[in-house]
C-alpha cells in the first residue's frame, strides 16, 4: 500500500479543487499554506521530580472566515505535517457547514498513557502558558482531541483565566457542563454523521433500515451505533470491530448490549451475541451502511474493491486515501466525507461559544435541532455541488468550502 503524507493529501485536495472553481495562482497559493504556526517547548515538572521537556504545536491554517478553531492532541507520533494537515481539514468543514470560523490544530508529542493527572495537568497548563498570546475567543478556539478531553479543557481553561485574569469560558470548548459545556456535546460528531447517513438514504432511494456495519468503536462508533436507530427508524447492527477483534451476527447485534460489552472490557472482542470475526473484514461486509470510525488510510486501493457498502459514513478523520476515493466512485458507493460527516463535533462546539458568549444556555433538545438544520443543509449543498462539477463527494465538499474560504479572501483584500 502507498504511504500518504497527509498534508500533501490535504493540498491536493486544495489544488483539485481550486482547478474546478478557477481559481488564480495567488488564491491557491494562500489556501495550500497555514496562514501561522508556533512551535515550543513546554518544560513540566514529572512526579519523580525530573523536570522533561515536550515539544508543542498551534497551527492556525486560515482565518479569513472567523477566529481559527480545532483541536488539541496528545500524541506520541504527532508530526508538524499532521497538524498542518489537520488544521487545513478543519479550515474545510467549518466551511462546508457555514460556520464563521478558521480551522486550527494543535499538538503535543507525549504518551499520555504513561503519565499521571498531576503530569497531564502540568503539561496542560503548560501548553497554555506557551500559547496565551496566540489563542482567544477572537483569535483561535481550542478543543479536545486525541487523548485529550473536557478535564483537560478545564485544565486549561483555568490557567487562560487565570493569566488573562478575566473570565472568558469561550476560549476552549467541549468543557465540562459545570463551567460552561454545552448539551449535546456527547454525541454530536455521530448524531451529526448519522444525520447525513439520513438525507443521503433519502436522495439515493436506500432503506435506512438496512444493515450497517461500524469499523472503530471508540466514542465515535458506539454513539453511532446507538443513534442509527434512533434517527433513522431502525436498522440491523451486523458487526463491529476495534483495535483488538470484530464481531458479527447475522440477525444483528444488540447496540447498547455491545457498548456496555465495550465500556466493560475494553473490546468488542468476546461480545457473547456475536462471532468473533478478524477486524479487517468488517470493511467487505454485504451491508447497505458502513461507518469508518477508527484510523485515517483504513480504505485503501487494496481492499477499496472490497467495499459492498451503498453509503460510506467517514466518521474518523482521512479513513479513506485518493486512490480508493477513486475506486468507490467507478464502483457507485457514495462516500460521506469526513469533512462533512464528522462536523457535527465542530458545530455543536461552535454552539458552545455561542452560549458562553451570553451566559444562556440552551436545552439538549435545542441544540440537536439547530445541529440537524446545519447539518441538512451542508449536506444537500455538497450534494449540489456534486452534480454541479459531476465529481465525488470529497471533491464536491472541498469545492463548497475552498470556494467559501477563497471568497472570504478576496473580500478581505487578502489576494
Amino acid at each position: 500500500m502507498k504511504s500518504y503524507n497527509s498534508f500533501e493529501v490535504t493540498q491536493q485536495q486544495v489544488r483539485e479543487a481550486a482547478k474546478l472553481l478557477n481559481l488564480d495562482a495567488p488564491t491557491v497559493e494562500l489556501l495550500l499554506w497555514p496562514q501561522r504556526e508556533f512551535k515550543f517547548t513546554i518544560p513540566v515538572k514529572m512526579d519523580s521530580g525530573e523536570v522533561k521537556i515536550f515539544h508543542g504545536y498551534r497551527i492556525q491554517h486560515n482565518y479569513a472566515r472567523g477566529p481559527a478553531k480545532g483541536g488539541i492532541r496528545f500524541h506520541p507520533d504527532e508530526t508538524v505535517d499532521t497538524i498542518r494537515a489537520l488544521a487545513g481539514w478543519m479550515t474545510w468543514k467549518t466551511a462546508v457547514v457555514d460556520l464563521p470560523l478558521g480551522g486550527g490544530k494543535g499538538g503535543v508529542i507525549c504518551d499520555p498513557r504513561t503519565m499521571s493527572d498531576r503530569e497531564l495537568e502540568n503539561l496542560a497548563r503548560g501548553y497554555v502558558r506557551a500559547v496565551v498570546q496566540n489563542i482567544g475567543i477572537d483569535k483561535d478556539i481550542p478543543a479536545p482531541d486525541v487523548y485529550t478531553n473536557p478535564q483537560t479543557m478545564a485544565w486549561m481553561m483555568d490557567e487562560y483565566e487565570t493569566l488573562l485574569q478575566r473570565h472568558q469560558p469561550g476560549v476552549l470548548t467541549d468543557k465540562p457542563l459545570q463551567i460552561g459545556g454545552t448539551e449535546g456535546r456527547r454525541d454530536a460528531t455521530a448524531r451529526g454523521g448519522v444525520i447525513t447517513v439520513r438525507e443521503a438514504c433519502k436522495v439515493f432511494g436506500i432503506d435506512p433500515k438496512g444493515r450497517y456495519a461500524i469499523q472503530g468503536f471508540g466514542n465515535a462508533g458506539q454513539r453511532a451505533a446507538l443513534l442509527h436507530e434512533e434517527l433513522l427508524g431502525g436498522g440491523k447492527l451486523t458487526a463491529v470491530c476495534d483495535s483488538r477483534g470484530g464481531v458479527y451476527s447475522e440477525e444483528g447485534l444488540n447496540p447498547k448490549d455491545l457498548v456496555t460489552h465495550k465500556l466493560k472490557t475494553g473490546s468488542v472482542k468476546g461480545f457473547p451475541d456475536g462471532k468473533e470475526i478478524p477486524r479487517d473484514a468488517v470493511l467487505g461486509l454485504d451491508v447497505d451502511i458502513l461507518y469508518p470510525a477508527a484510523l485515517e488510510n483504513a480504505i485503501n486501493e487494496k481492499n477499496a474493491n472490497d467495499i459492498k457498502a451503498k453509503i460510506v459514513c467517514e466518521l474518523a478523520n482521512g479513513p479513506t486515501t485518493p486512490d480508493a476515493d477513486l475506486i468507490l466512485h467507478k464502483k457507485g458507493v457514495h462516500v460521506i466525507p469526513d469533512i462533512l460527516a464528522s462536523a457535527g463535533g465542530v458545530t455543536v462546539s461552535y454552539f458552545e461559544m455561542v452560549q458562553d458568549s451570553y451566559s444562556y444556555f440552551w436545552s439538549e433538545q435545542l441544540v440537536q435541532q439547530r445541529l440537524d438544520e446545519k447539518l441538512t443543509k451542508a449536506y444537500h449543498s455538497v450534494k449540489e455541488a456534486m452534480l454541479e462539477k459531476e465529481v465525488h463527494p470529497r471533491l464536491a465538499a472541498m469545492v463548497v468550502g475552498v470556494a467559501r474560504v477563497a471568497e472570504a479572501c478576496k473580500l478581505r483584500g487578502w489576494v
